[in-house]
């Protein structure tokens, strides 16, 4: 794995999903021929899609090299902002008289820091699958048989009920894990069986 600490191996586009507390780095090599360093400036806005109260709004500006702008956002800076999805914006301004226009825009996803973190990380689609499964197999504590889907407690639903939403939930659960091995650059998991 390369050093990501090193500027010649930043990432050369805005990354997908980025950390809270994490060290946020890029770079955009293909802005700084058309928009030279001694004329233009790229900055960003990142604003979080649940609107941009404190906590939810980031502005950055790149630092510009002879190769590339730079972003390097500190840890200290991300660790004060909220997960979530956040749109964000890059602008390149015209230094002589501060004109700009948007050059591309964006979704990020920013997940918590986990080590930050002492609550309950399970998405709500694995949360359904362990609360169903224990309530199938007769061994739910109480906070378990009274988890709701649907505004419907688990002790509240038919077996048949029970093992049609295990089924549909543990499928989500399963695109989730499938999505996030993919994403962190590993094989789905899915084997193909084929007959000769």
């Amino acid at each position: 794995m390369a050093n990501l600490f090193d500027r010649t191996n930043y990432p050369t586009q805005e990354p997908e999903t980025l950390t809270v507390g994490d060290r946020w780095v890029w770079k955009r090599e293909d802005l700084i021929t058309t928009y030279p360093s001694d004329t233009y400036g790229l900055t960003y806005k990142f604003s979080k899609d649940t609107g941009g109260s404190s906590g939810n709004t980031l502005s950055i500006t790149a630092t510009a090299t002879s190769t590339a702008y730079v972003v390097e956002v500190s840890s200290a800076t991300t660790a004060n902002l909220g997960d979530g999805t956040y749109l964000w914006q890059a602008y390149i301004t015209r230094t002589s008289d501060s004109e700009r226009e948007t050059l591309t825009t964006g979704t990020v996803e920013v997940i918590p820091n986990f080590s930050a973190i002492s609550s309950d990380l399970r998405s709500f689609a694995k949360k359904c699958v362990d609360n169903l499964e224990a309530v199938i197999t007769n061994r739910a504590t109480i906070d378990q048989a009274s988890f709701s889907i649907g505004n419907r407690s688990l002790s509240r639903m038919s077996p048949e009920e029970l093992h049609t939403m295990y089924d549909k939930y543990k499928a989500i659960y399963e695109r989730e894990t499938k999505l996030a091995r993919i994403k962190s650059g590993k094989k789905s998991g899915t084997t193909i069986g084929v007959r000769f």
